[in-house]
């Protein structure tokens, strides 16, 4: 290509460059509008002050309402069946060598469920005693609070050992205590929290001993058999399962449970 030719082209590609810069610049603005702000809710507490003594009485009936709800769990655990219910199934599920069947979430369900099902006369008669004449207007929010207290305490000491008892008695220095009333609640409730422990354990070795001879028995056979190298765990795991659904284990489990609070 000859000079002439390449200045035509290079003459040609200016004019093609200024043409769409000029047609850029000319091209009507087009504005952009921002999307409106969508608005955040925003909480906020003030402390004033009231003439009106409903007022405050209802402020503070829900503080004190916050407040049961953030201890609901540890109330649940502390003062019901459900701490001894949770350890017998979990001693059930580790005896069976099955260390993740049932899962968790079946053990602290059907847990929880049997829970309410051995506290619901307890229950009931709080419903009855303290809840319904409060919401009524019957009684106050301390008597209501008292009322409530007594029957759960009354679970507690029918559950509870005197030697457990006698423990946080001493630990907590105080006089010796001639009847129930005279036991107050926050030495009761660790006191009936380790005589639950120690019925579930008990519980727990009469569960393990039938499924320790089956292994017992399988070791041994394997040994005779020179198997040295299978696990026993892999051959008893399911003559554990057979001997266990062939008695109804859940059934039996479920039944001692709830007859040992009876």
């Amino acid at each position: 290509m000859d000079s002439v030719g390449a200045r035509k082209i290079l003459i040609f590609s200016a004019l093609t460059i200024a043409v769409l810069g000029l047609s850029f610049f000319s091209a009507p603005v087009v504005k952009v509008f921002a999307a409106p702000a969508v608005p955040v809710p925003n909480v906020d507490i003030n402390i004033n002050t009231s003439s009106n003594p409903q007022e405050v009485s209802k402020s503070l009936q829900i503080l004190f309402l916050i407040t049961i709800l953030s201890l609901a769990p540890a109330i649940l655990i502390m003062t019901t069946a459900f701490t001894r219910v949770v350890v017998v199934l979990s001693f059930v599920r580790s005896a069976l060598s099955t260390h993740t069947t049932p899962p968790n979430q079946v053990i602290i369900g059907l847990a929880l469920f049997l829970t309410f099902f051995i506290m619901a006369p307890t229950w009931s008669q709080v419903n009855k005693d303290a809840l319904q004449p409060y919401l009524s207007g019957k009684l106050s929010q301390e008597q209501a609070l008292k009322k409530a207290v007594t029957p759960v305490r009354d679970f507690m000491f029918k559950q509870t050992r005197e030697k457990d008892l006698a423990l946080f008695v001493k630990m907590a220095n105080i006089k010796r205590p001639r009847t129930h009333a005279d036991v107050p609640t926050y030495v009761l409730i660790p006191a009936f929290t380790i005589s639950e422990l120690k019925t579930a354990f008990q519980i727990g070795f009469m569960i393990y001993i039938p499924f320790i001879v089956i292994d017992m028995v399988i070791a041994s056979s394997l040994m005779s058999m020179g198997m040295i190298m299978l696990p026993p765990m892999m051959i008893s795991l399911p003559f554990k399962l057979l001997l266990f659904v062939l008695v109804d284990g859940w059934n039996l489990i479920v039944r001692s449970l709830i007859m040992s609070f009876q």
